[in-house]
C-alpha cells in the first residue's frame, strides 16, 4: 500500500481477512471479497468496500451464516434451485453461473433460482460472466423494502435491480440498473462519509425530498421513471422473491445492519444460447447494432464508464476513503 492506495489483489486480501476474522470461512469470504473489489474497481462504491464493515457485523451477529455451504438441486435439465444457506450470495452465484454455463449451450436455455440469500452486489457482474462465455443473461433480485408503490406512501418494494448482458466484441454489453432513481448503496456510501445526496434521490420519513443520506435511508427511495419504474420493481419482486421462494421486500431484514434475522432474499438467473435462437446470426446483428452507436456523435453504449474505471483501477489501484480503509484494516486485524 502506498499513500492509501491498494492494488486490486491487496484490497481483495484485506476484505477477505476482515470477513474471516469475523468467522466466515474461505468458501464464504473469498467470493465475497472478490465481488466487493470488482464493484469498487468498476466505480460502484456503494456495492464495494463500503460494505465490509456491515458484512463483518452481520457475520458476527449470525445474521449471515459465515460457515454456510450453498447447495444446488437439479429440478429439471435446464432448471436448478440453489440454497444459499443464509450465507453470502456470492458463493451461491458462483454455483449458479457454473451450472448455467454448462446447461445453456447444451439445452439452448437454462435458469437458476437462489433462495435463503443475501445482498448480491452489482447485478451485472453475474450476467457479464455468462456473456463472456457466449451467453445472453438476465438476473433479477429483490431487496428489503425501500420504495413505496406508485401512489402509495409506505415502502414495500426494494430497489430491486435488474441486469442483462450479451456477448459483444470487444467486451460484453452489460445493462444494470436499480429501479429506484439510484441504487440504495450510493446513499449508504454517502452516509458513511457524511456527504449530502441530490434532492431527487429520495424522500425522508415525512415524505418530503431530502438531501440527508441518513434520513433517506429511513424514508422511501424515488422510483426511476415514476409509475413505470415502480411497475418494473413489482415485476422483479415476482421474478425473484416469488419465483425463488424468498422473503418479500416488505418482510426482509435490512442489509445495512446486524439487527434481526437473515434477510432471506431471492434471485433468479436466466441464460440463453444466442446461436441457435438467431440462426447463428446473433454476432453479426449485435455488431451492426454496436456500429450504429459508434457512428453517432455523443452516443455511448451502456457500461463504457464501467470499463474505463476498471482499466484505471487495474493500472493504478484503489484509493478508498481513509476512514473506511482504517476501519477495514482494524477489522482484518481482529482476533
Amino acid at each position: 500500500m502506498r499513500d492509501g492506495t491498494l492494488s486490486l489483489a491487496a484490497a481483495e486480501d484485506l476484505a477477505r481477512r476482515a470477513l474471516m476474522a469475523a468467522g466466515a470461512t474461505a468458501l464464504q469470504a473469498g467470493p465475497t471479497a472478490l465481488a466487493l473489489v470488482r464493484a469498487e474497481a468498476d466505480g460502484q462504491g456503494g456495492h464495494g468496500l463500503s460494505r465490509v464493515p456491515s458484512y463483518v457485523g452481520q457475520v458476527r451477529a449470525g445474521k449471515v451464516r459465515g460457515t454456510a455451504v450453498p447447495d444446488l438441486v437439479d429440478m429439471r435439465p435446464g432448471a436448478v434451485r440453489i440454497d444459499a444457506g443464509h450465507g453470502f450470495a456470492y458463493p451461491a452465484f458462483d454455483l449458479a453461473i457454473t451450472a448455467l454455463a454448462e446447461r445453456a449451450p447444451r439445452l439452448g436455455i437454462a435458469a437458476a433460482t437462489i433462495h435463503r440469500s443475501h445482498h448480491f452486489g452489482v447485478a451485472g457482474q453475474a450476467c457479464e460472466r455468462l456473456a463472456e462465455q457466449g451467453l445472453i443473461a438476465f438476473v433479477w433480485g429483490n431487496s428489503p423494502k425501500a420504495m413505496a408503490p406508485w401512489g402509495g406512501a409506505q415502502p414495500i418494494l426494494g430497489t430491486n435491480p435488474i441486469a442483462f448482458a450479451a456477448p459483444m466484441a470487444p467486451s460484453p454489453l452489460v445493462i444494470d440498473m436499480a429501479l429506484t432513481t439510484v441504487a440504495r448503496g450510493k446513499i449508504l456510501a454517502a452516509r458513511e462519509v457524511g456527504a449530502p445526496i441530490p434532492g431527487d434521490w429520495a424522500f425522508g420519513p415525512d415524505g418530503a425530498p431530502t438531501t440527508d443520506a441518513a434520513l433517506a435511508l429511513q424514508g422511501s427511495m424515488a422510483p426511476a421513471g415514476g409509475a413505470k419504474g415502480a411497475a418494473l420493481a413489482l415485476m422483479v419482486e415476482v421474478m425473484s422473491a416469488c419465483l425463488a421462494g424468498g422473503a418479500l421486500g416488505a418482510e426482509a431484514s435490512s442489509l445495512f445492519d446486524a439487527d434481526g434475522g437473515p434477510p432471506d432474499l431471492g434471485q433468479t438467473l436466466l441464460a440463453l444460447d444466442p446461436g441457435p435462437l438467431s440462426g447463428d446470426g446473433f454476432g453479426a446483428r449485435v455488431a451492426a447494432l454496436a456500429g450504429l452507436y459508434a457512428e453517432m456523435d455523443g452516443a455511448r453504449l451502456p457500461g463504457t464508464r464501467r470499463l474505463e474505471a476498471r482499466a484505471r483501477a487495474a493500472r493504478a489501484g484503489l484509493t478508498p476513503n481513509p476512514t473506511l480503509l482504517a476501519e477495514i484494516e482494524r477489522l482484518a486485524g481482529a482476533a
